[in-house]
């Protein structure tokens, strides 16, 4: 089976990201698609697995295998929490209902080190962009400030909030490269000692609720089993009558 079939015939979330999920676009904006697919359970039975993610099918548009997305999301990655925290669902069948509901199953102070690490790293880039152009790629500029809003905003608070809000002005502003590289930096600086004073007192546990994860994991690939062809009609049936079954659960935890 072919990424682009995955994604195409076994997608349980899609949604959009970048700049118009970050209510940051503009009229040149591109549209990026994100989304999350399962895998058939017998495609591991082979020697070759199936993919951990997709490109397409289509331009910008890119897909994480179930497992993967839930273990970069138990990691604190900052690209993939965003979609799951997306304003702009696209489509969530019932298991990516239920993958949904579990947003802060995956949540822990970890979160700190991984998404101010991230936009620290883009700094160096952009410092690099300084020394070797002269000037930085402001574009670039503008999502390392929201992401460490976000990352600020999140330790303190235990939510994630994806879209820039009440800063989207000053954000296109420095987009636009009317912001002078040393109130960036200072900004930046300021942000940065503002998420590691939030990482103190936080209200995030210190691990993410891996268990739970797992639980929802093993049961989807249960179900995916028990629908495999060959499986005898009556066991398929009563897995469709058994409690806890992704669908049934979703229905119960609708975000």
């Amino acid at each position: 089976m072919q990424p682009e079939d995955l994604v195409r015939d076994h997608t349980i979330y899609s949604c959009v990201m970048g700049s118009r999920a970050f209510g940051l676009a503009t009229p040149d904006s591109d549209t990026d698609r994100r989304g999350v697919f399962v895998a058939p359970t017998p495609l591991f039975w082979r020697f070759d697995k199936p993919p951990t993610h997709a490109d397409g099918p289509g331009p910008e548009r890119f897909s994480w295998e179930l497992e993967r997305f839930c273990e970069l999301a138990l990691r604190g990655n900052p690209n993939v929490l965003e979609c799951l925290h997306s304003p702009l669902v696209e489509y969530a069948d019932a298991t990516g209902r239920e993958l949904l509901a579990l947003r802060e199953a995956f949540l822990s102070r970890r979160v700190y080190e991984t998404f101010t690490g991230y936009a620290l790293g883009q700094r160096r880039k952009l410092d690099a962009d300084i020394r070797t152009h002269g000037a930085p790629r402001w574009k670039h500029a503008m999502h390392l400030l929201r992401l460490l809003m976000s990352a600020r905003d999140l330790l303190r608070t235990g939510r994630l909030t994806v879209d820039a809000g009440e800063h989207r002005e000053s954000l296109l502003a420095v987009r636009r490269g009317e912001v002078a590289w040393p109130e960036f930096e200072a900004w930046t600086d300021r942000l940065a000692a503002q998420a590691r004073e939030a990482s103190l007192r936080t209200p995030l546990p210190e691990h993410p609720d891996r268990r739970r994860v797992e639980d929802f994991l093993h049961r989807v690939r249960h179900a995916s089993a028990l629908r495999a062809p060959g499986l005898p009609r009556q066991a398929a049936a009563a897995d469709e009558r058994r409690p806890g079954r992704p669908d049934h659960a979703a229905r119960d935890a609708r975000p």
